[in-house]
């Protein structure tokens, strides 16, 4: 399969926007992972692993570490909307762009009514007047309207989401810390007992920190955004290489941070699957409300992935449209915004809401578990793309590379054996087998449509 370079945009196109700002940049790189997946979904993680899910977030945070790195080398050194589809391209050719560029799309596109729905459910909960499905349908409204506007407004809707997801964490890594020594009223040191009891550190031995790690590794998704705004804003270059080396660093330490605290303040024990731990730290140090403010918290948390999805996906159809990859009456600009991408995209996040609303554990269970692990899939794609640029970027432009990836090529290797080891583990757990699967048929329908197509350009 031959390394076709990307087709360029039908004459007479409009360029897509560049109003997106550093501040833009950098704060949906530090809030776009940071999403319900934290806030609820660490309570899963720590009652496979105990204490010991410090230790997994340490290993997740890392695989998800480098492989922003590699984004961040890649993208700072050739931006472009499709990011890591067209690096797919550009290193092994149309097969791979096609193949990650509609993967990921269906895997936006899928999530998105996941998160549509959740934040409808607790907006229920508030004003159980207005129905689940209305509360859906005026998220879907207003942030396609957003979406269809300038670029800027996504990038201020996500500002201002991501500076308040950003903000929480900080005032519960605070709270938290002066409960630990003592110093709210009413508590006194807590010392290590909830860290050292109930079974020590890792209280299921390391088999619950693997347990842990397939818990959390894809609340890391969604890191992928920034590296596709990069290219709607004033300066790709520079700005997706400070947004990446912001980023990195203060993710790692919010997650690692937070779970540390939760640990230490409450016995693992304690914790349900499906419930906030954020929620039981808060209660315990005698904050009022702290039901409602952590629902506030997942509430944004869900918008701003909602809208950021919405993003991304349109996005990444826009890219592979203009590629040939996609249909090209996708291409349509209009005041610097893909509109008929962005409004496709959304089509068919409405059909998935509905599948969702509908059926949620038949149809849209098959829909969700089929992209459960094509993230690992998409990662690796992108390290296996910046293996093989890197070594053409520093022979052909090295001026280019104003963001290196640690240690290459041997970190690159190291992040490509540990998702290999993920996949494996998922099938050998009852749990996340089906994901595998799953996701296995839906990659490989997407590996068969893209061989067909490039045996048909080569016999063309």
């Amino acid at each position: 399969m031959h390394d076709a370079p990307p087709v360029p945009p039908a004459p007479g196109a409009e360029p897509l926007s560049h109003g997106l700002k550093r501040r833009h940049l950098t704060m949906l790189g530090l809030g776009g992972v940071i999403g319900a997946g934290l806030f609820v979904g660490s309570g899963a993680g720590i009652a496979v692993a105990g204490p010991g899910i410090v230790v997994s977030y340490l290993i997740a945070g890392a695989l998800a570490m480098l492989v922003m790195r590699m984004l961040g080398e890649m993208s700072s050194a050739m931006p472009a909307s499709g990011a890591f589809s067209v690096h797919a391209e550009r290193a092994l050719g149309r097969w791979a762009g096609f193949s990650v560029g509609w993967l990921y799309w269906f895997l936006l596109v899928v999530v998105l009514a996941v998160e549509a729905t959740g934040a409808a459910q607790i907006a229920n909960g508030w004003l159980p007047a207005v129905p689940q499905w209305a509360w859906v349908l005026l998220f879907m409204v207003v942030f396609t309207a957003s979406n269809l506007a300038a670029v800027k407004n996504f990038g201020e809707f996500e500002f201002w989401f991501a500076t308040l997801k950003v903000g929480a964490i900080v005032l519960f890594l605070v709270l938290g810390l002066l409960a630990v020594f003592g110093v709210l009223p009413d508590t006194g040191a807590v010392g290590l007992t909830n860290l050292t009891g109930r079974g020590g550190f890792l209280p299921n031995g390391w088999e619950g920190v693997v347990s842990g790690v397939l818990a959390v590794v894809f609340a890391f998704g969604g890191l992928e955004v920034v590296t596709i705004a990069a290219a709607e804003s004033d300066d790709p270059a520079r700005n997706v290489a400070r947004a990446v080396r912001s980023a990195v660093w203060r993710i790692l330490f919010f997650y690692v941070g937070s779970m540390l605290v939760i640990v230490t303040l409450l016995p693992w024990t304690s914790m349900t699957p499906g419930k906030s731990p954020y929620v039981a730290v808060l209660d315990s140090i005698g904050i009022p409300a702290a039901g409602q403010i952590m629902n506030v918290v997942v509430f944004v948390a869900l918008l701003s992935a909602l809208n950021a999805n919405l993003y991304g996906s349109s996005r990444m159809v826009f890219s592979l449209a203009e590629r040939g990859e996609a249909p090209q009456g996708l291409l349509k600009v209009v005041r610097g915004v893909p509109r008929r991408a962005v409004l496709a995209s959304v089509a068919f996040g409405f059909v998935s809401v509905l599948l969702n609303l509908k059926w949620p554990d038949s149809v849209f269970l098959y829909m969700l578990n089929a992209v459960g692990a094509v993230l690992l899939f998409v990662w690796a794609l992108i390290a296996v793309s910046q293996l093989r640029l890197r070594r053409r970027i520093e022979r052909e432009e090295p001026e280019k590379l104003v963001l290196r990836m640690w240690g290459f090529p041997y970190l690159t290797w190291a992040a490509l054996v540990a998702m290999a080891v993920v996949l494996v583990l998922m099938l050998l757990d009852d749990s996340a087998r089906p994901q595998v699967l799953w996701s296995g048929a839906a990659t490989a329908a997407v590996l068969l449509v893209a061989g067909v197509r490039e045996v048909r350009t080569k016999r063309g």
